[in-house]
């Protein structure tokens, strides 16, 4: 335990390209390929069948007390044993110095919480209602670190005795729903208190140190990691982070700022704490006063799934000498979050779409709460009606393909004039004046056909980070698939396969203005991209991308049976040749 004077600053490192911004590259490479094929490519005539550990410098690389410090934690073993022995709210007998305890279990309908004496920290922290990525009950803590959350982090003054190892006096609640650890030395006196409800996700904290009778700076802390540490990369998923009244914003860092040592915030802070990708650890002052210390540590340790240490988020919390909090740990489902404190919502980043995907989500939310009763079906849904929205768009983008294939004669025409022309030659140019000014006069857009998947990038991006972000999203399943917030998790995945299958049926329907063999070649790949792209991406977004590629189909081939194709299509017919004078 960090218990001696640490210190860091650093400006934060820069961020790495978000898989948001890595997409939006793919999409742009992709519309300048489609975009430049025409012109790299020579036209030929079809043929006529074709179409972390080191927080600190002062804090050891083993993660166990300080040199001033000689008490040694409790074997796993000897807690895992002793803590079937335990009741729920049992009454415990006083610790007397250097006394251990079993282990004492405080579950609620949302938590079990498992606390020792040694420390008067908590050993385990599980979310009941959820699990892991390994489908076992979600553990918070990182059980394989010798960091424990609710130690004290020191930042000045120093205890005179260890308090994060030795033995604390402990009393539970008389409705068994808290506990109180205390300690004396006659120098110093530590307090702590831990308040649970039976059916909530807040907890009251408090803590206090004095020595010889003067309060001494202390900070609670959540360290060696949070959150579900099973995932594959759990140290990508963390951060520390906190909510500044005076900026009206949320900040929030990763261990890496803290490489280099921990750093420390202070001001007016809304909540501090801790958070992965769903789930929160955030402390919220109870006084007038909302003036908050935060320190972010980067504890390089191992995980129960990991052997590799790797740098996990820790953080350490106060709002004076005396702490008093509310604690909120759980998920970050923007419903509870609310009730909690509205600031909270900020916890859960939509990102840079956020404008459309934050109202794409509660849409998806309330059409499965008050419709379908399912994630699938409602994600199938909104996409239908979204399509249908923008239909009086891609209406006028068909007619705009459909024309161009109609002038399909008049462009060969020009190609014919210029036939054998290279791509440096003077009248190149003069050949593409002559194909934009027919497609001018005809009010033709000849980049038409990239529209519907312009219109769906936004869409795109905004369903990708609500299934990256959303709790109540996270273990959905629908039909065959487990959870829509993930890939499939077997080998062959069949929403992406059928993806591409209706990506092509797709092309094929849509009205081709240029039969270039080249080009055409070229197209028959863009599916199978497509499919390699979304191959590992959740299982919503191809639900949503196939869903799109169905209503697009129907929308299309209804088009292609209306008399509005076939007057699009007679519109730049060229005028019948005169003949002695007469049309």
């Amino acid at each position: 335990m960090a218990e001696t004077v640490n210190s860091g600053s650093g400006n934060p490192p820069p961020k790495e390209m978000s898989m948001e911004i890595r997409l939006l590259l793919a999409f742009i490479l992709m519309g300048v390929v489609m975009f430049l094929t025409p012109y790299l490519f020579k036209t030929t005539p079809p043929p006529e069948t074709a179409k972390q550990k080191t927080p600190a410098t002062a804090v050891p690389e083993s993660k166990a007390p300080s040199a001033a410090e000689t008490s040694s934690p409790p074997s796993q073993a000897a807690e895992q044993t002793s803590e079937t022995a335990a009741a729920v709210g049992a009454p415990t007998v006083p610790a007397t110095a250097q006394q251990a305890l079993p282990p004492l279990i405080i579950a609620t309908d949302k938590y079990r919480v498992v606390f020792s004496n040694q420390g008067a920290n908590v050993r385990s922290w599980q979310l009941k209602g959820y699990k892991g990525n390994d489908y076992k009950p979600l553990e918070l803590t990182n059980t394989a670190a010798s960091d424990y959350p609710f130690s004290l982090y020191f930042p000045s003054q120093q205890p005179t005795s260890k308090v994060n190892w030795t033995y604390y006096e402990q009393k539970t609640d008389p409705d068994g729903l808290g506990v109180s650890f205390d300690f004396s030395d006659g120098h110093t006196v530590v307090h702590k208190h831990f308040g649970f409800a039976k059916d909530s996700f807040v907890v009251q904290v408090s803590s206090s140190v004095s020595v010889d009778g003067k309060p001494i700076p202390n900070l609670i802390e959540w360290r060696g990691g949070f959150g579900d540490l099973t995932v594959g990369n759990p140290a990508s998923t963390q951060r520390t982070l906190y909510f500044s009244t005076t900026q009206n914003k949320l900040i929030e860092l990763r261990a890496s700022s803290a490489k280099n040592g921990p750093v420390t915030n202070t001001g007016d802070f809304s909540f501090a704490g801790v958070a992965d990708t769903y789930f929160a650890a955030v402390f919220l002052p109870q006084g007038a006063n909302p003036q908050m210390e935060q320190v972010t540590f980067s504890d390089t340790v191992r995980t129960v799934l990991n052997e590799k240490a790797a740098p996990l988020s820790g953080v350490a919390v106060s709002d004076g000498t005396d702490n008093r909090f509310q604690l909120f740990v759980g998920p970050k489902d923007l419903d509870l979050l609310k009730k909690v404190n509205p600031k909270l919502e900020q916890v859960v980043d939509f990102g840079f779409l956020s404008f459309l995907a934050k109202p794409l989500f509660l849409i998806v939310n309330w059409v499965n709460d008050s419709f379908v009763h399912g994630f699938g079906w409602a994600i199938i849904l909104v996409t239908i009606v979204i399509n249908f929205i923008l239909f009086p768009l891609k209406l006028s983008n068909m007619k705009s393909m459909r024309k161009m294939q109609a002038l399909k004669p008049q462009i060969d025409a020009i190609n014919d004039k210029y036939k054998n022309i290279g791509l440096r030659d003077p009248r190149k140019a003069d050949q593409n004046q002559e194909v934009m000014d027919l497609y001018k006069k005809y009010g033709v857009n000849p980049m038409g056909g990239c529209v519907p998947m312009l219109l769906q990038v936004p869409f795109f991006f905004a369903f990708y980070r609500v299934f990256t972000v959303s709790v109540e999203m996270r273990g959905a399943s629908w039909l065959w698939v487990p959870d829509l917030s993930q890939a499939e998790p077997w080998g062959i995945k069949v929403l992406p396969i059928v993806m591409i299958v209706t990506q092509f049926l797709m092309q094929k329907m849509t009205p081709q203005p240029n039969q270039d063999p080249n080009q055409a070649k070229m197209m028959m790949f863009m599916p199978l991209i497509f499919g390699v792209m979304f191959y590992n991406l959740p299982s919503g977004l191809v639900l949503y991308y196939l869903t799109s590629n169905l209503v697009n189909m129907g929308q299309q081939w209804f088009f292609n049976h209306t008399e509005a194709a076939q007057e699009a299509a007679r519109s730049v017919e060229p005028p019948p040749k005169k003949k002695n004078g007469r049309k």
